[in-house]
């Protein structure tokens, strides 16, 4: 078995595959303050859910923000190479990768290879995150997030908010419930904003955003910024069943092809 073990800011994931890299388990859960801690019990979980115990790993590859912290790791690889790995292993087309987490958000241009032809990332501001539309769901609205994409759909009157930054956004959209405005407008609204702003950051490091792409990370969870980012490109994007593991895979992916290439020096 080989693992993968995906540190994020906001989520820690792990996927364990096999020799034939069939996924035999995967697991997420929110990541605590102690990363080598939250990549121990992730790791734990998807092991307890493929019936295994620790020695049947052969190789582990950790990536993400917390990936230098779990010292368990027999390799250590940026989540750029491993979104791509991963991606391209269930989209063997993908040319475009979309990626919004909890706190950062990613664009990632493939070659017909897989390789990665260039990147942009936003990791320093909340605009274009899932903090993003976190905080203007549940404070501003008062609404469960998991709630912000159906409501979206039903919009009638669609708004555009003018600003793209969080604390800006935040107090342009107390403007527009002062007027009555649906929320429902407002849900498209804000769903509009961190579409935008993703996608004029990948244009800004000429991103091409050829097809086929692919969204990824929580927010892709979210059919109201599916919609919105397939409507602000005009090309229909993809979304992984489990949008969140994709990183994670790729690194269990490499993980076997390490495992195998160590093997072969030996």
């Amino acid at each position: 078995m080989f693992a993968g073990i995906d540190i994020g800011s906001v989520t820690t994931k792990a996927v364990i595959i096999n020799e034939q890299e069939e996924i035999t388990a995967f697991s997420l859960i929110p990541t605590s303050y102690d990363r080598q801690e939250s990549g121990a019990n992730v790791l734990e979980s998807a092991l307890e859910k493929a019936g295994k115990a620790r020695d049947a790993i052969k190789y582990l590859v950790s990536t993400g923000y917390g990936r230098r912290a779990f010292t368990p790791s027999d390799k250590v690889l940026p989540e750029i190479v491993c979104h791509a790995k991963g991606t391209r292993f269930l989209f063997p087309a993908v040319r475009t990768i979309i990626d919004i987490g909890g706190q950062d958000s990613k664009v990632i241009e493939l070659d017909e290879d897989g390789g990665v032809v260039r990147f942009e990332m936003n990791d320093k501001c909340a605009a274009g995150t899932g903090r993003f539309l976190e905080v203007l769901t549940e404070r501003i609205l008062n609404l469960p997030l998991d709630e912000l994409g159906p409501l979206a759909l039903k919009s009638k009157q669609h708004l555009t908010l003018s600003s793209v930054c969080t604390v800006f956004a935040e107090s342009e959209i107390i403007s527009l419930i002062s007027e009555h405005k649906a929320k429902e407008d407002i849900a498209y609204g804000i769903s509009k904003a961190i579409a935008r702003r993703v996608i004029a950051m990948g244009a800004g490091g000429q991103i091409s955003y050829n097809e086929p792409i692919v969204f990824s990370g929580g927010v892709a969870k979210n059919i109201g910024v599916v919609k919105a980012i397939e409507e602000e490109l005009g090309k229909k994007v993809i979304t992984p069943k489990e949008p969140q593991i994709t990183a994670a895979l790729g690194a269990a992916i490499f993980a076997k092809e390490h495992a195998a290439s160590s093997q072969d020096q030996v």
